[in-house]
């Protein structure tokens, strides 16, 4: 996923600077903070510890729901797939903005909600999201940015950050800490992670 996430940016990249869309100095900063992401995410895995003691509080939830707005909601279907594929808890990713549609009836007392509030544009819209899925009972594990986590704290006490990064890089950062956590969650409710269930690396019949 990772991979595939950065050499979707860097075609991205490639061809706004050939149709210039972006000015060369647009460009030369965004390569700049490309080639930045793997020193920003051996930071993440240098601390891990508070990842760890989420997994231990939440490992044991039948159900976790995963909810963001624009590339936080790509991020959490990321997130929400790899906690399924290896911990076999039942696990769904929403749009925020779609909650008032129907989801949000799914969320009653003590239902685990990870909010994810790294994307900086609609972070205010997310927070709203976090209040009303509190407001029906949800336990909350939000994940966003070191600039916002002290605004996530005033509201939500259990917070995963990343370090900064550029709009469209955000969630190459946000996905580590979401990998990890059902990695973690996996190892104590005893799966074999590197043999899950029923699942193959490549599909063979149609």
């Amino acid at each position: 996923y990772s991979t595939q996430l950065v050499l979707l940016n860097m075609l991205g990249l490639y061809f706004a600077d050939i149709l210039g869309t972006v000015s060369a100095k647009e460009y030369a900063e965004m390569v700049d903070e490309l080639l930045r992401l793997p020193a920003k995410m051996e930071q993440i895995l240098e601390h891990t510890d508070d990842i760890k003691h989420y997994a231990s509080n939440y490992f044991n939830h039948n159900s976790v729901f995963f909810i963001g707005r624009n590339l936080d909601y790509a991020m959490g279907l990321e997130g929400s797939l790899k906690l399924k594929e290896i911990s076999y808890i039942h696990s769904e990713a929403y749009a925020s903005g779609e909650l008032k549609h129907g989801t949000i009836s799914l969320i009653e007392d003590g239902t685990l909600v990870v909010a994810l509030g790294t994307y900086a544009p609609l972070f205010d819209k997310a927070m709203s999201n976090v209040v009303e899925v509190q407001a029906r009972g949800a336990d909350v594990l939000a994940l966003t940015t070191e600039s916002h986590a002290a605004e996530m704290r005033k509201t939500v006490e259990n917070v995963i950050t990343v370090p900064e990064s550029h709009t469209i890089f955000q969630p190459s950062l946000g996905v580590v800490p979401l990998q990890l956590f059902a990695y973690y969650v996996a190892l104590l409710r005893g799966c074999d992670i590197d043999k899950p269930r029923n699942l193959a690396k490549s599909v063979t019949v149609e």
